[in-house]
């Protein structure tokens, strides 16, 4: 009779082995948050945010932060290489960034230089849920080359020489 017990409780256990390696637990995905795309759910997971992290000046400003810190690579621009890198990144709860990944390459160089740059970006207005700031995962594209150029109009104003609008 113990042989009986002793052989249930092992095909038992084997049973339950076997199940514990085929049904292998799913890895949690990041929550990527894209500006103009938040909704407030009546039932939200518990790590997603109400109100998306923010950087100050918006778009633009962060487009500047680029234009004004990106020390193109020469071996970059010795090959003409223009695009973008996109990085991952936390921006915490207090409003900085960490854990930069490189998730789109570009070059082995414009990736070390979007990996120095991204964590200077400070001031963030963190990602909000239910009143509490909220450490949260971003993409950001950045430019290198052409890819870097933004156009600014300034306001028409007449040339103080010519009476004429300058653009």
């Amino acid at each position: 009779m113990n042989k009986t017990i002793l052989s249930g409780l092992l095909v038992l256990a084997s049973a339950a082995a076997a199940l514990a390696q085929t049904a292998p637990a799913a890895p949690q995905q990041p929550i990527i948050l894209k500006a103009d795309n938040m909704q407030v759910q009546a039932h939200p997971a518990a790590n997603r945010p109400d109100r998306a992290p923010v950087y100050p000046g918006g778009e633009q400003a962060l487009g500047l932060f680029f234009l004004d810190n990106i020390k193109y690579p020469e071996a970059a621009r010795v090959k003409q290489l223009s695009g973008i890198v996109l990085v991952t990144a936390t921006v915490n709860a207090d409003g900085t960034v960490s854990n930069p990944v490189v998730a789109k390459s570009l070059s082995p160089e414009c990736d070390a230089e979007a990996l120095r740059v991204v964590p200077l970006l400070t001031g963030w207005q963190p990602a909000m849920r239910r009143g509490r700031p909220l450490p949260v995962l971003i993409q950001l594209p950045v430019p290198f080359g052409g890819a870097g150029n933004m156009k600014i109009e300034m306001n028409n104003r007449p040339s103080p020489a010519s009476g004429r609008r300058v653009k």
